[in-house]
């Protein structure tokens, strides 16, 4: 993937999620309103897609973290029980 600068000079991927979230949100207002070129639409759609990725691998990654820990919690549980059986 190749990185880009974001509004602050950040690259996505140091973005955090809120950050890319509340940018994407300006670009969708932006887009709402109107009263741009179709370049510049263009461009802000193409961003608000960029945005978009970042924030799904955020709540992917945050899925992937909550999974592995409701598995250690389940795999603890069953240990508990075979001991105490």
């Amino acid at each position: 993937m190749t990185s880009r600068t974001g509004t602050a000079g950040t690259t996505d991927e140091a973005l955090g999620y809120e950050q890319a979230r509340d940018e994407l949100i300006e670009v969708v207002r932006r887009l709402e309103t109107g009263g741009t070129t179709l370049e510049e639409s263009l461009a802000l759609w193409e961003r608000g897609e960029e945005l978009a990725k970042v924030c799904r691998r955020w709540l992917d990654g945050a899925r992937a973290r909550l999974d592995a820990a409701l598995a250690e919690e389940e795999e603890e549980k069953d240990e508990a029980a075979a001991d105490n059986g």
